[in-house]
């Protein structure tokens, strides 16, 4: 039962105000954990194929148990399970930084991505569950754009920790900030659920890890052990045989956590494709890009957290401009442009080496690069939820959000091997600089593709225009609708 919750209220600002902490907390802590990898390489003296597991074991367990998240906070209370990731995250959190190794670090930082997959969806829940219908909307777009100045500001801080104290802060960080979720949460938050929930799919979410873990692994190692190693081709035997079985499961069970039959439709098809291709590209490039800004141009972690900030700024000022005028004239225009631009905006990322200053080469490519994206993301969201009826928008939002995250895991261990980068190059400014270079060419051939591909699987055709609680982006935020609703 909704408990009508008024925006203007005492009681509503406390929502919002722990609503968008602790989705900030898992947002935040995605886009810092970049910045701190050279200095975490450094201090465990280990090669990029850690510093890889490092950012995908958190991706991972998130995308593997995101929608089971969802459906957990819709069952058993959208309060009781964004409390136990925000405690789970911050425990997490914890381990991570006292960690004494890489591999110590990797396994928290897995167990960081079950925090995060348990309190991300519940955290816009609660508010659609909480706040009246008139002010929903409004309570939302609060949410988002106090998320947005979160993630903006986060790197910054990020860096600033890194650099006058350790990269073990922006982990310790969240200790207090997740007390004082949970204290707001349990003093002012009411309790929700969906009364007509059904059953959890936790084979479907333990299959699809799995999947993912074996994927992953195999994709990553194989540069490392060799690709015909049996660790290698056993991971990777593995991780398609989940797969396979994830998709037979799905297939049979009654309230399945990936209902096959939406991608019965081809456009709904189409942009999940062209979103796994883009975002996949995106996900590598950020990999990256703070590794080859420190030890190629020199940057201290402060400067490097900072130097992506216009992208933050153009996504805030032109997405919802973007998403207006797909409506008016149609997503397929913007879908094969954006991709292209952000392929622009990769490339002369790719040619910023140690020439020139940020002004001359680093921020021309970062504007492009923003531009590309604000006029992307918002048509890509909407066509993703415009090709299915109304009642499955949220179900729609979450596949195509844990699509992304998808796309990007596979790319991350996929891409710094096919460049050429690998063991200890980002030690080696020449080389990780040749080898960034090539990757951002092949990042931006992928975005180029997913523009065709666009084209291909998407008509002229105005989709559903969604709500504007249905945005969401899945390069750095949660899905904006539970995946019950």
């Amino acid at each position: 039962m909704t408990a009508a919750v008024r925006y203007a209220s005492r009681r509503g600002r406390w929502v919002l105000l722990a609503t968008v902490l602790g989705s900030g907390l898992a947002a935040i802590d995605a886009t810092v954990v970049g910045i701190a990898l050279p200095a975490v390489g450094r201090e465990f003296s280990v090669g990029l194929d850690r510093l890889q597991w490092i950012v995908t074991g958190y991706t991972l367990t998130l995308a593997g148990f995101l929608l089971v998240g969802g459906a957990l906070g819709d069952r058993y209370g959208r309060r009781r399970v964004f409390v136990v990731g925000v405690v789970w995250f911050a425990v997490a959190s914890l381990l991570c930084g006292l960690a004494p190794n890489a591999t110590t670090l990797i396994a928290a930082r897995a167990l960081q991505g079950v925090g995060a997959a348990l309190l991300t969806p519940s955290s816009l829940a609660i508010i659609e569950a909480t706040f009246a219908p008139t002010d929903r909307s409004r309570a939302i777009g609060a949410w988002s754009g106090l998320g947005g100045l979160a993630i903006a500001i986060g790197p910054f801080v990020g860096g600033w920790l890194i650099a006058a104290v350790s990269w073990r802060y922006i982990f310790l960080i969240n200790l207090p900030l997740a007390v004082a979720v949970i204290w707001v949460c349990l003093r002012h938050v009411p309790e929700t659920r969906d009364a007509a929930a059904g059953r959890i799919d936790l084979v479907g979410g333990l299959l699809v890890t799995a999947s993912l873990l074996g994927l992953c692994y195999g994709l990553t190692e194989g540069s490392v052990l060799g690709w015909g190693s049996a660790p290698v081709v056993g991971a990777l035997v593995a991780g398609a045989v989940a797969l396979a079985a994830f998709v037979a499961w799905e297939r049979r069970v009654n309230h399945p956590l990936l209902p096959l039959g939406l991608f019965a439709n081809r456009r709904f098809t189409g942009t999940n494709a062209v979103t796994f291709i883009v975002y996949g590209a995106l996900g590598a490039v950020l990999f990256l890009l703070p590794i080859q800004l420190q030890q190629v141009r020199g940057y201290s972690a402060v400067a490097a957290g900072t130097a992506l900030l216009p992208v933050t700024v153009i996504m805030l000022l032109l997405s919802a401009r973007s998403g207006a005028l797909a409506s008016r004239i149609g997503p397929r225009p913007q879908m094969a442009v954006g991709p292209l631009l952000v392929a622009a905006g990769i490339v002369l990322l790719g040619r910023a080496g140690t020439e020139g200053s940020y002004l001359t080469r680093v921020l021309p490519a970062v504007v492009v690069f923003g531009l590309g994206l604000a006029t992307t993301v918002a048509p890509l969201t909407a066509t993703a939820l415009g090709s299915v009826p109304p009642e499955r928008s949220g179900i729609a939002s979450a596949i195509n959000n844990d699509v992304a995250r998808a796309g990007a895991l596979i790319a991350i261990a996929v891409l710094p091997a096919a460049a050429g980068i690998g063991g200890l190059t980002y030690l080696h400014p020449a080389e990780f600089a040749a080898g960034f270079r090539v990757a951002c060419y092949l990042a931006a051939a992928g975005c180029v593709a997913g523009g065709l591909l666009a084209v291909a699987t998407v008509g002229r055709r105005e989709p559903r225009r969604p709500s504007c609680e249905e945005y969401q982006c899945g390069l750095d935020a949660p899905p904006l609708r539970s995946s019950g609703s």
